[in-house]
């Protein structure tokens, strides 16, 4: 990935963001919107299940959102609003998994399988930093998929959206980009290296088959 690629992913993200905000709002339950809303969505999950290390889980959740879609197109779901919390939560909760098992295993965490893609071997500081990582990140998700149940039930239609929509990639980029900065000032040891890099670094890591 080149410099401007990952620039138009960006452009992308923000767009699609943005049009999912309008379309939530003005467009909800229509079967056209609701193939607009999630089918992207349902791909990237698709594409994290295909290389994931943990497939099983990720696969479980793409058919299940893939049934769930085809019901709610073909008018069998009563709020589809729901399924929209469904797929925003459901992610955020697998993701959560995903992360939270590697930290438990005897190999590296899932950050600390990015960070081995950009430096090598890490040294036993370095492994125990990712760790830490791996954990917010697991934390993230899971809070994310909390908060998500509790605002659709508890709070207003429009700001469920706002938090699906806009939130969530604002606090990914805020969480990828202060990690960035912040791991060189806790651990100089690190090389430094691009945001760039460490993109193409999340894309290179290996899956386990």
């Amino acid at each position: 990935m080149t410099h401007w690629q990952l620039g138009l992913a960006l452009l992308g993200v923000i767009a699609y963001s943005l049009l999912s905000h309008v379309l939530m709002l003005h467009a909800a339950h229509e079967p056209w919107a609701v193939a607009a809303l999630l089918g992207p969505l349902l791909a990237m999950v698709g594409a994290v299940a295909w290389r994931g290390r943990h497939r099983l889980g990720m696969w479980a959740v793409l058919l299940a959102a893939l049934a769930l879609l085809v019901v709610a197109l073909r008018g069998g779901v009563g709020d589809v609003k729901l399924l929209y919390l469904v797929q925003h939560a459901g992610v955020h909760a697998a993701l959560g998994a995903s992360f939270g098992l590697t930290l438990a295993g005897p190999g590296p965490s899932a950050i600390g399988r990015v960070a081995q893609q950009v430096h090598g071997t890490l040294q036993p500081g370095m492994a125990r930093y990712t760790w830490h990582v791996t954990l917010v990140w697991t934390l993230y998700f899971f809070a994310m998929a909390t908060g998500s149940v509790a605002l659709y039930l508890w709070g207003p239609w429009d700001a469920w959206s706002l938090l699906a929509n806009l939130v969530t990639p604002v606090a990914i980029a805020v969480l990828f980009v202060g990690e960035h900065l912040l791991r060189y000032r806790l651990h100089p040891e690190f090389e430094r290296v691009s945001l760039l890099d460490t993109v193409r670094a999340y894309r290179n890591v290996p899956a386990d088959r």
